[in-house]
C-alpha cells in the first residue's frame, strides 16, 4: 500500500487487468472456494471471468450472489446457510463493500459460531478464521484493507462494528477496469464516501501519524481524480487512483476510525434511502464547520486543502466538499431528499447513537447534531 503504514497485513495486487492473477493467488491459500457478490455485478460478467480464473488454476467454486447494499445480519444469515452446505475452505468477496463485509461476517461465523453481535468491538476471535481475497468493483469503503466488517441490525439500522486482525483479507486486488461497468450514480457516491473517509480519518480523536499521513494521501488523489471519474468516466487513470485513494483511505479509518458525518449519515440511508456516500457527503461541509472550531482540528483541514492545491484553507475545502456534489448533480440539502425539518430531533437522537460519534474531534451531543441536521436541511454550510 502505502510507506507510511507498516501495519497493513494485506497483499495489495494493483493495476489494470489484476483480475486475471486470481486464479494463482487463490489457490495459495486454498481449493474450494466460495465467491460472494451481488446480483448486479453478476450482471455485468465479471463474476464468471472470475470463477473461470479460479476453475483454470485447479480450484473449485460455489457461489453466493444475494448480497444487498447496506446489508445486515440477515444478508450474513443467507450466505451462511450456503457456506456451511458448501464448506469452503477459502472466501472470495468481490462487488463493493457490502460484499465484502458480508464475507466477513461469514467468515466470523463459519468459523466461530454464534451470532454477530457476539464481534462487536475489536479481538473477540477464538478460532483460526478461513482466508478472504477481496476484489472491490468500486473505489469506496476501503473494507479490502481492513480488520473490520460493518454490519447492520436489520431492525435499527445500526451498524455494528466486528473487529479482528484475522478479518483483514489476505490478498486485495485492485483492478480499476472492473470499475468501468458501474452506473455514474454508483461512482459518484462511492467516490464521495472515500473522499469522506479520507477527511473524517484525517482528523479523528483516535487518530495518529500514520492515519494522517494515509489521510493526507488518499485526499489528495481522489480530490484530483474525482472529477475525472465524473466526467470522463472512461478514463481508466482516474479509475484507478480513485481506487487506490480508496484503499489508502480504508486503512487511515483502521488506524483512526470514523467521526460525525458518518454517524449523520447513517441514520439518513436507514429511514429516507439516501444512498450511503451521498449522505456522507452531504453531511460533511457542515461536520467540517464544527470540527473547525477547535484550533487542531481547524490547521488539519488546512493541511489537506494545501496538499490538495485548495486555497482558502478551511473555507476553501468546505467549498470544494459542497462542489463534488455539484459535479455529481447531487443536492446539497436533505430537503431535496425527502427529509422535513420535523425529523430533526429523531434523527439527531440517533446519530449520537452511532459508533463513529465518539471519535469525533469535537465533542459532539444530541443538540450539536440536532443544529447539523437543521443546517443540512437547508443545504449552506455557512459561517
Amino acid at each position: 500500500m502505502s510507506t507510511a503504514d507498516p501495519t497493513t497485513v494485506t497483499r495489495v495486487v494493483e493495476g489494470g487487468g489484476t483480475l486475471e492473477q486470481l486464479g494463482e493467488m487463490a489457490a495459495e491459500l486454498g481449493r474450494r472456494a466460495l465467491v460472494v457478490t451481488d446480483p448486479g455485478l453478476v450482471a455485468t460478467g465479471h463474476i464468471s471471468r472470475a470463477e473461470r480464473y479460479l476453475c483454470d488454476a485447479g480450484v473449485e467454486v460455489g457461489r453466493f450472489d444475494q448480497v444487498r447494499e447496506n446489508p445486515t445480519t440477515e444478508d450474513v444469515s443467507s450466505c451462511l446457510a450456503v457456506a456451511r452446505e458448501y464448506a469452503p475452505d477459502l472466501l472470495i468477496g468481490m462487488g463493493g463493500g457490502s460484499s465484502i463485509d458480508v464475507a466477513k461476517g461469514v467468515n466470523l461465523l463459519l468459523s466461530c459460531g454464534g451470532e454477530l453481535a457476539r464481534f462487536e468491538g475489536r479481538g473477540q476471535v477464538g478460532e483460526p478464521l478461513l482466508p478472504l481475497i477481496a476484489i472491490p468493483t468500486t473505489a469506496g469503503t476501503g473494507t479490502e484493507v481492513q480488520s473490520f466488517a460493518l454490519i447492520a441490525e436489520p431492525q435499527t439500522h445500526r451498524k455494528m462494528a466486528c473487529g479482528d486482525p484475522q478479518l483483514a483479507p489476505r490478498v486485495a486486488i485492485l483492478d480499476a477496469a472492473l470499475t468501468l461497468t458501474l452506473p455514474p450514480f454508483v461512482t459518484a457516491c462511492t467516490g464521495l464516501d472515500a473522499i469522506g473517509h479520507a477527511v473524517e480519518s484525517a482528523v479523528t480523536s483516535a487518530g495518529n501519524e500514520i492515519s494522517s499521513a494515509l489521510a493526507l494521501e488518499s485526499f489528495s488523489l481522489s480530490a484530483d481524480a474525482f472529477p475525472g471519474v465524473i466526467g470522463e468516466p472512461a478514463d481508466l487513470e482516474a479509475r484507478s487512483s480513485m481506487l487506490r485513494a480508496a484503499a489508502l483511505a480504508g486503512r487511515a479509518i483502521e488506524n483512526s476510525m470514523l467521526g460525525a458525518a458518518h454517524s449523520m449519515a447513517n441514520p439518513l440511508t436507514a429511514h429516507f434511502g439516501v444512498a450511503h456516500g451521498q449522505a456522507v457527503a452531504m453531511a460533511l461541509p457542515h461536520v467540517v464547520r464544527f470540527n473547525a472550531a477547535v484550533d487542531e482540528v481547524a490547521e488539519s483541514y488546512r493541511r489537506l486543502a494545501q496538499a490538495s492545491g485548495i486555497a482558502d484553507g478551511v473555507e476553501g475545502l468546505i467549498e470544494r466538499l459542497s462542489g463534488f456534489l455539484d459535479l455529481s448533480g447531487l443536492p446539497r440539502a436533505s430537503a431535496e431528499c425527502g427529509v422535513g425539518r420535523a425529523r430533526s430531533a429523531d434523527l439527531a437522537r440517533e446519530a449520537a447513537t452511532q459508533w463513529t460519534a465518539q471519535f469525533n474531534p469535537r465533542p459532539v451531543d444530541v443538540a450539536d447534531f440536532e443544529q447539523l441536521f437543521e443546517r443540512l436541511y437547508q443545504g449552506e454550510a455557512s459561517s
